[in-house]
């Protein structure tokens, strides 16, 4: 098919993307975009990306959606991500917190679940096995698919890549060919859910000590990264941290956060 011919039903899902999820692809990133979807019209047996529109907008599926929604986000991810934010996270900002007992932490798009079962993994080794009793580990991702793996706590090798073998012996079992489960006590002190961070106000009861936002900024456009922080601030304590990545600078959007250190910011008491 010619691309000019299905270009009204492309543009309709790269809008709903950006509206719905805040997911916005640039004109750059289009070719990328579009191989995406592609592999969503193959799934669904439809013949072109006006079809696709139809049944994400005209005429909603939720499957469809969904599955829309998973093939855009990006979710390339590994255990212990970005270690110097984390070493931060666990020497400072930690103890801190679970001096005041429960700590809370949300790990928001946290894709397969490393970044949650990191965080618990540092902690045990920064604290002891008991400091998990302590701990209340919530992780998000707007795909269905990636929460389930999540849940499952089921991982490649090749998520491992930048693991201490050790870390991985004591924390993991080997499951299958190339798989490693991770063990109970770690899994047991992380929940997962399917949440969309645009859909706002968030519906939480009790508010968070560490809110973990990392590589997902950048997938936003300016005003849907200004309006998560401030959601993700209304969320956390007064005197609760935010950790986003290290290449996402913050402090430009004129939110309410103030920063401490790179990748590292506060809510004031």
């Amino acid at each position: 098919m010619n691309l000019a011919d299905d270009s009204r039903g492309f543009e309709s899902v790269r809008e709903w993307l950006s509206s719905r999820c805040a997911i916005s692809y640039p004109d750059h990133k289009i070719p990328l975009l579009r191989q995406r979807l592609s592999r969503v019209t193959r799934s669904f047996d439809l013949p072109d990306l006006d079809a696709l529109a139809h049944g994400v907008i005209t005429a909603p599926r939720e499957d469809i959606q969904l599955a829309v929604m998973h093939a855009a986000s990006t979710n390339h991810t590994y255990f212990f991500r970005e270690p110097d934010v984390l070493k931060k996270f666990s020497d400072t900002i930690l103890p801190e917190r679970v001096s005041n007992g429960t700590v809370r932490i949300w790990s928001a798009a946290c894709s397969t679940g490393d970044e949650a079962y990191s965080i618990a993994i540092l902690a045990a080794e920064k604290m002891g096995q008991a400091v998990l009793g302590k701990l209340q580990i919530l992780g998000t991702d707007i795909s269905a698919p990636v929460v389930e793996r999540a849940e499952h706590g089921i991982f490649p090798r090749n998520q491992f890549a930048h693991t201490d073998p050790a870390i991985l012996h004591r924390y993991f079992t080997p499951t299958g060919i190339d798989q490693y489960a991770v063990n109970a006590s770690i899994r047991k002190t992380c929940t997962f859910r399917r949440m969309n961070l645009k859909a706002t106000p968030y519906p939480f009861t009790h508010r968070f000590d560490v809110v973990f936002c990392r590589n997902i900024l950048y997938y936003f456009n300016r005003a849907d990264q200004t309006s998560t922080l401030e959601a993700l601030y209304d969320a956390t304590l007064p005197g609760g941290w935010l950790i986003t990545s290290v290449t996402e600078v913050i402090s430009d959007l004129g939110t309410r956060w103030q920063q401490v250190d790179t990748g590292v910011y506060r809510r004031p008491e």
